[in-house]
């Protein structure tokens, strides 16, 4: 469920689901626009229509005038006249020729038209006791079950190891150091130039400019470059040389442009998407990277609010058609996962075209999907006739891979060369064996009455990988196949009151976990609900099957346990009541209020948990909002358009499921569960 802090985007944009294109028809040739007056009257409809006038041949454009006394008012006056002679007759006929129609008795659009939408914003957040207590840290790596890195400024004391002071604080520099906290603040501009063709075609793109940038990361006083060698492999960066003027970070005067490979990971512009739409009879076609989004966005989430930071992008080759008239939409679609070696080289930066070299390692998908979504002026009609309305849809996606690139521990290792064949030549020219694939149906179905709203989303991956890498591999007499089934479902009921002032809301969301992903004696638990963070699957080989399902990263229901700990919900499940109320509310969009949300958060598998219990914990998330709705955005009170703020706070109270076992804090200092808390500021204009 969206808290009432994930805000959605104004775009005008068509989602999957969310606003299916309708199939068009061609315009008629009598809807074009009036057209000025003939040079000469056109002659009665019984006379032979006249030969078409001849196009005066284009000239090049004449040197501005030197002064006024060169302008001629009875050049100009012949010139319009020229023009109107090159109309077709002003009778409500076409023309003698086909040749004689102009783009613009066709199409609204005749010239390339540019829209801008996007926004601006800047977030601050600071963060207490994110680890919730417990005395672990993923640096050291002495809890398997850690919760949340420790921050670097703070001593603690470790798991069954010896403690870890900073003794760097103090007036003599040698005292122990004591943080809790982490703060941040970040920036980013997004822009989504749409440039419009005609009336049915256009290209869409989306750029996102200083992306999360963290203010204050990026000061002359040092940069970063790619390392070379074994010794700095963990990181992949190494110092460029410091600063003369900056030796040391204190001396810093300016922030530089994050440079990729310089100075940061990224670059200060990043193009994330760019498709066309071409909108035919009987449907729309969409080719190129395009946002994905269905339902409520559990598994596929476009990522478009203001406070929102993971997308799901696409590489897709798509068609929408339907039957208007019933509010029903399908179509199919063909998505590019993943390709295996390609012929592109470094050299590729010049010129030519790189093509896939392994089309058996392609990880490819095909999507076909059907929903019922009626038209927004119908729907508003039935909803004020009292009349109940019902949307919805299937969304089922398969997905398949033969072959795939050879597989090593972690990113940090370079890959090697397999020479185990003869001569020296790679083994199977580095290839695996995988013959994984999934399927992924996916229902949403939506159901509004009055000022109610009752939505679900439930989804399920049923497949199979037929061989894991030999790298996740820990038992040759295991099979190496797994199997996977995996569950999500959410809800959201909605109900407004007091002129839409009063915002209620219930939300539920369930995640399926693993009930022998979790061992005992300490080890790493397997995509565990409660072991953030990437890992393998080698913690599967012998298992009935991989089952732990996750939310897509941007589907927000809190501030700290989901959102910021976890990173999203997995093999858990959760209640949330809220309520919001806007205290001052306008016409013209502006209004100001406050928002209150309670979670209780359970794991779907207690076992998975560090505590071996359910209860995860409880959360208090408080908000206070006020939106200036400048420019066209505030025809829809719903979408958020001009200046945004918000200043959020959250508070999470640990439970016993994820305290330590018995027996875990022997020799520690002080064992307990301590509560973690969330403060946040975000700025933003939207348009």
């Amino acid at each position: 469920m969206t808290a009432p802090f994930a805000l959605s985007m104004a775009a005008p944009r068509l989602a999957l689901a969310q606003e299916p294109a309708p199939a068009s028809s061609a315009p008629a040739a009598s809807s074009a626009p009036a057209s000025p007056p003939p040079a000469t009257p056109a002659p009665p409809p019984s006379a032979p229509p006249p030969p078409p006038p001849a196009r005066p041949q284009l000239l090049a454009p004449a040197p501005p005038p030197a002064t006024p006394a060169t302008i001629n008012p009875t050049r100009d006056q012949q010139a319009l006249v020229g023009q109107g002679a090159q109309r077709p007759p002003d009778n409500g006929e076409i023309g003698a020729r086909p040749q004689d129609v102009f783009a613009d008795d066709w199409w609204g659009r005749v010239r390339p038209v540019v829209e801008l939408h996007g926004y601006y914003r800047v977030r601050g957040e600071i963060f207490q006791n994110l680890d919730l207590g417990r005395h672990s840290s993923i640096l050291q790596g002495n809890d398997a079950q850690y919760l949340a890195p420790i921050p670097l400024d703070q001593s603690y004391a470790g798991v069954k190891t010896a403690s870890y002071p900073v003794s760097l604080c103090g007036s003599t520099g040698n005292q122990i150091c004591h943080d809790e906290t982490e703060s941040g603040a970040n920036m980013r501009l997004r822009l989504d130039p749409e440039i419009h063709i005609s009336d049915n075609l256009r290209i869409v793109s989306e750029i996102f400019a200083l992306d999360n940038v963290l203010l204050g990361s990026t000061p002359d006083s040092y940069a970063m470059q790619p390392a070379n060698g074994n010794t700095v492999a963990k990181t992949g960066y190494q110092s460029a040389g410091g600063n003369p003027y900056a030796p040391v970070s204190f001396f810093s005067s300016t922030q530089g442009p994050p440079t990729a490979g310089i100075n940061s990971l990224q670059n200060s512009i990043n193009v994330q998407r760019v498709w066309g739409e071409y909108t035919t009879p009987v449907g729309q076609l969409r080719f190129g990277r395009m946002p994905g989004q269905w339902g409520l966005g559990m598994v596929e989430n476009a990522g478009d609010g203001l406070d929102s930071d993971y997308q799901t992008t696409l590489d897709r080759i798509m068609f929408i058609s339907g039957i208007k008239s019933m509010d029903l939409y399908f179509g199919g679609a063909w998505d590019f996962v993943a390709t295996g070696p390609s012929t592109a080289t470094a050299y590729s930066i010049y010129g030519g075209e790189p093509y896939n070299d392994c089309n058996l390692c392609n990880v490819n998908e095909w999507a076909l999907f059907a929903a019922h979504r009626t038209s927004p002026d119908l729907q508003r009609l039935q909803l004020a006739h009292g009349d109940v309305v019902v949307n919805g849809g299937v969304y089922t996606k398969f997905r398949s891979q033969t072959l795939d690139v050879e597989s090593y521990p972690n990113a940090q290792t370079p890959l090697t060369i397999n020479t185990t064949d003869t001569g020296g030549a790679p083994a199977n020219n580095n290839l695996e064996d995988r013959q994984a694939w999934a399927v992924t149906p996916d229902l949403w179905v939506q159901t509004l009455w009055n000022k109610f709203r009752f939505e679900a989303e439930a989804a399920f991956i049923y497949g199979e990988i037929g061989n894991l890498p030999p790298t996740q591999v820990q038992n040759p007499n295991s099979p190496t196949n797994l199997d996977i089934r995996q569950f999500g479902i959410t809800t959201q009921t909605e109900y407004k009151a007091l002129d839409d002032k009063l915002d209620l809301q219930f939300g539920f969301g369930w995640a399926s976990g693993d009930p022998w992903a979790y061992n005992t004696t300490g080890s790493t638990g397997a995509q565990g609900a409660i072991n953030p963070g990437p890992t393998g699957l080698s913690e599967y080989q012998g298992a009935p099957y991989m089952s732990t399902f996750a939310f897509h990263p941007d589907y927000r229901v809190d501030l700290i346990f989901f959102r910021n700990i976890m990173t999203r919900v997995e093999g858990a499940y959760y209640f949330r009541p809220s309520v919001d109320y806007d205290v001052i509310r306008r016409a013209n969009g502006e209004k100001l209020g406050a928002g209150l949300a309670l979670l209780w958060d359970r794991a779907s598998e207690f076992v998975q948990t560090p505590g071996h219990r359910r209860d995860l914990g409880i959360e208090t998330d408080v908000q206070i909002y006020y939106q200036s709705k400048d420019g066209s955005l505030n025809d829809d009170p719903s979408k958020v358009g001009g200046f945004y703020s918000a200043l959020q706070f959250g508070v999470f109270f640990p439970l016993a499921g994820l305290d330590y076992l018995p027996g875990e804090t022997t020799g520690l200092p002080a064992a307990g569960l301590t509560v973690a808390e969330a403060l946040r500021l975000i700025l933003g204009i939207v348009f």
